[in-house]
């Protein structure tokens, strides 16, 4: 028989939604077991570190580097939304092979499109499933899933799932509408974070035993300046194809497509050491890794980040602009300044000092289960 276990992702969640007094049933789950700090991985983008908490595994393994791809040989490129780009199994799979029962419930549905294949049962805010909805006792979700309505919608699902059917695995996650266009301290954040704790209090009183986790995919950090590296670099010698990793199709989180991360393609590699040579001299560029440091140091897969990878300064992002630069008050997250992410366990199958990065969630449980 398969372990009970639940892992709760608040799209965005930087610590600081957590302290304004109003999360007390999540504050409590850390009191039962533990509560700190660890890293998400890099880019600090949600299609990345899904990838990296369902697997248990750094991007170097499960090949998901982003949420917007590029292939160099044709030209194609496009959103990260279906089957075929992840390279490893998730703890959803691993549960469904063993015959023990599973839940994704997500708002965005590019995540169930990406990790659902083999859940029991599975559930989103924006391709709903009418019968799901129904044996739930749910009604139907807002129409418009970027907002903080539908947060609340998939977490009372979550709940109803758990007090339903009890399932042996569940991963649910919201989306990051609040925390991009809200600081923490404002009215609007912190009835969000008051309705999600809620529900995690009532999923927290079902099962006193079950394994849960709380954490994040990414913190949230305000923006001053946004830079189109594109137009910038179409002005110089060099040929280039520069790829924003967090690119999605939620605009109403980020309209400029605006990320802290960027990968670079250099179309001429004959020119990849003079291009290297020419990042360095932008100051909105607060550190730059070759392909093969990138791969080193960061654990990033070599085919999908181009020939550079380069990260901005704490409040410039890079974004799809009109003109080469913009001035703006924007949230948003994709660098290392947003790698840092709460964690809350109970229940937890390693000591607090064991858990370092949000993939230690499923890495421990995959060593344990596998034994």
């Amino acid at each position: 028989m398969m372990p009970k276990a639940l892992i709760i992702l608040i799209d965005g969640c930087a610590k600081e939604y957590l302290e304004q007094g109003v999360t007390p049933n999540i504050l409590e789950v850390g009191k039962r077991g533990f509560h700190k700090m660890i890293k998400s991985a890099l880019p600090s983008v949600t299609n990345v570190n899904h990838a990296t908490i369902l697997t248990g595994s750094f991007p170097i393994e499960h090949q998901v580097a982003g949420n917007y791809f590029y292939n160099p040989e044709t030209g194609e490129h496009g959103y990260i939304q279906g089957k075929g780009f992840l390279n490893k199994e998730t703890i959803l799979d691993f549960y469904a092979s063993r015959g023990a029962s599973t839940g994704l419930f997500v708002v965005k549905g590019k995540v169930q499109e990406v990790f659902g294949e083999n859940v029991t049962f599975g559930l989103n805010a924006e391709k709903t499933d009418p019968e799901m909805i129904h044996h739930l006792g749910m009604e139907m979700p807002p129409e418009t899933v970027s907002k903080p309505e539908a947060n609340n919608w998939i977490m009372e699902a979550c709940y109803k799932l758990l007090e339903k059917e009890n399932p042996d695995l569940v991963y649910c996650t919201t989306n990051d509408y609040t925390m991009h266009n809200y600081e923490p301290d404002t009215d609007v954040a912190k009835k969000q974070m008051e309705v999600l704790d809620y529900w995690i209090g009532k999923m927290l009183e079902l099962d006193p035993e079950r394994e849960i986790y709380i954490t994040a995919d990414h913190g949230m950090q305000s923006k001053t300046l946004l830079v189109d590296l594109q137009k910038k670099l179409d002005k110089t010698p060099f040929d280039t194809f520069c790829m924003l990793p967090l690119k999605d199709r939620y605009l109403e989180n980020h309209r400029y497509q605006e990320g802290s991360a960027i990968y670079i393609f250099a179309k001429d590699k004959s020119q990849t050491e003079d291009l290297l040579e020419h990042l360095k001299t932008y100051d909105f560029v607060e550190s730059i890794y070759t392909k093969e440091e990138a791969v080193k140091e960061l654990l990033l897969p070599p085919d999908p980040i181009g020939d550079i990878v380069i990260f901005s300064t704490r409040e410039v992002a890079f974004g799809e602009l009109e003109d080469e630069e913009l001035e703006v008050n924007v949230r948003t997250h994709g660098s290392k300044f947003e790698q840092d992410v709460p964690i809350l366990a109970v229940n937890a199958r390693r000591p607090k000092e064991d858990y370092e990065f949000n993939c230690d969630i499923v890495k421990f449980m995959m060593q344990d289960l596998s034994k």
